[in-house]
């Protein structure tokens, strides 16, 4: 099998208020789940297998839908759970707060533009700051794309389908945003992809 559901690296109800014990178990369980158990049937008696997530991605891309759909959404989801922490949100650590400085016009105005991307993101969907070309950058992608596949690598990505969201949030997908990025975000995993992207 090459899609395995990671287990959550905290209990259920430990992003509450801000992502509530129902909101994770469904996410995680039920969606999560779901596109690790199509994606692992999708693989089968492809030239895929065996493949890393990451390289599968790619090569699903534009070639094979519904397992690029499943694969994308494991991928993103893997990381997504690792982009948050109890007590999380707060100010990235040092080397990453320079480098959004230098790109993104500071920290306050990448808070600003993350959360514009994730708003402005139609439907379904993720909003992203990637590395591209050596240079951070605020992307937002449809369904379960992702900037693997435009060049580019997440370092820090928020999902903003409505399962991520509308039990806690209703409609105010700016809210839940918000509180993502001021409340949620483990700097910690964001600093370590980065270097990773730069490696």
């Amino acid at each position: 099998m090459t899609f395995t559901l990671p287990e959550l690296p905290y209990a259920y109800d430990a992003l509450a208020p801000y992502m509530s014990k129902e909101t994770l178990e469904f996410h995680h369980d039920k969606h999560h789940k779901a596109y690790v158990d199509t994606g692992n049937k999708l693989l089968e008696g492809t030239d895929l297998q065996g493949k890393s997530v990451e390289e599968i991605v790619r090569a699903s891309y534009n070639t094979n839908q519904a397992l690029f759909n499943n694969a994308g959404q494991h991928y993103n989801h893997v990381h997504f759970w690792q982009w948050m922490k109890p007590n999380g949100g707060g100010t990235p650590p040092g080397a990453l707060a320079k480098k959004i400085d230098e790109d993104l016009g500071g920290f306050e105005k990448f808070k600003a533009d993350f959360i514009q991307a994730g708003i402005g993101q139609f439907g379904s969907g993720w909003a992203w700051l990637a590395v591209k070309d050596g240079k951070l950058a605020i992307l937002k992608t449809p369904n379960g794309e992702n900037p693997l596949v435009h060049g580019a690598k997440p370092i820090l990505g928020v999902d903003v389908w409505e399962h991520s969201y509308y039990i806690d949030y209703r409609n105010r997908r700016p809210d839940y945003l918000k509180a993502f990025i001021e409340n949620l975000v483990n700097w910690e995993h964001v600093e370590k992809m980065y270097a990773e992207a730069n490696a």
